[in-house]
């Protein structure tokens, strides 16, 4: 086992130089993990806890009323609330999947193909990386009105398939991929295709996982699309209806009990996810910069 100054270096079992990096890692692990406590508890947070002086923290009288006063509320609508739902569990899988082949295609082509403009087309993606997605608000909605698919689900779809900063994550990946591994699935006859899917894939799927957060967490909590492109409450999301809703009540002190569940409601399924692929994540953060 390799050693330095004392300090074993990736040991088989607990060993006492590790305590080091324990007594900087655990108060770490516990500051980044206060936001996501402090989520859970505001949410079950009685009113008179809410808005108590000082603020606590911690619940002590932990209810649920904040659910079923925002569930009340939602069943008062004229759209139900399993509408919204459907909606974003509809897009969202839609989106996600399209977003992780699309980039995942192109990044190959950009990464092992040779073709005219490649690198034309790469400079361009790396300059799409600047902009944020407030800065291309207008020509995105004058390209989505051209297209007629305002009100529709396409306007919800389209503009999150195309990723740059996913397609640049994939094609770094990529670039890893020997080119004689490439070639001898070549002349055993596979194509193109088969080459990605049975080659490429797996070797990428750290990526690809990083690729799906990234992508459900920015078409889950979005909710510029159903405002600006939807008019048809029934084609809008959750994190609209959400946040539609939070605002409306959420100037009352009752309205902000709901406003702390919809919050947890949203969280939820980020942090579901995340926790079934952080191993993943953290492959693609550990071999992003190998060359």
């Amino acid at each position: 086992m390799a050693s330095f100054q004392g300090t074993k270096i990736n040991p088989t079992s607990f060993h006492r130089s590790q305590l080091t990096f324990y007594a900087f890692l655990i108060p770490l692990s516990i500051l980044m993990l206060l936001p996501i406590l402090f989520i859970i508890n505001h949410a079950f947070k009685p009113i008179s806890e809410l808005f108590a002086y000082p603020p606590a923290f911690f619940v002590k009288n932990p209810t649920v009323n904040n659910f079923t006063e925002l569930a009340r509320i939602s069943s008062a609508s004229g759209i139900p609330f399993s509408r919204y739902l459907i909606n974003s569990l509809l897009i969202t899988s839609i989106g996600v999947f399209f977003a992780i082949t699309i980039t995942a295609l192109s990044a190959y082509g950009l990464s092992k193909l040779h073709f005219r403009g490649k690198k034309v087309l790469f400079e361009i993606n790396t300059l799409a990386l600047m902009f944020v997605p407030i800065a291309v608000q207008i020509p995105r909605y004058l390209v989505i009105a051209r297209m007629g698919i305002i009100d529709t689900y396409l306007a919800h779809i389209l503009p999150v398939v195309v990723m740059p900063v996913a397609m640049f994550l994939i094609k770094q990946f990529i670039d890893q991929t020997p080119n004689e591994l490439i070639e001898s699935a070549k002349i055993d006859g596979a194509s193109e295709m088969q080459i990605f899917y049975h080659i490429i894939v797996p070797i990428v799927s750290p990526a690809i996982a990083t690729v799906g957060i990234l992508a459900f967490q920015a078409i889950w909590n979005d909710t510029s699309t159903s405002t600006i492109f939807i008019t048809d409450e029934s084609k809008r999301t959750l994190a609209f209806y959400m946040m539609s809703l939070t605002s409306s009540v959420g100037n009352n002190i009752a309205g902000q009990g709901m406003a702390a569940a919809a919050s947890l409601i949203m969280f939820v399924p980020n942090l579901l996810l995340f926790v079934f692929l952080q191993s993943k994540v953290m492959n693609t953060m550990a071999h992003s910069g190998i060359k």
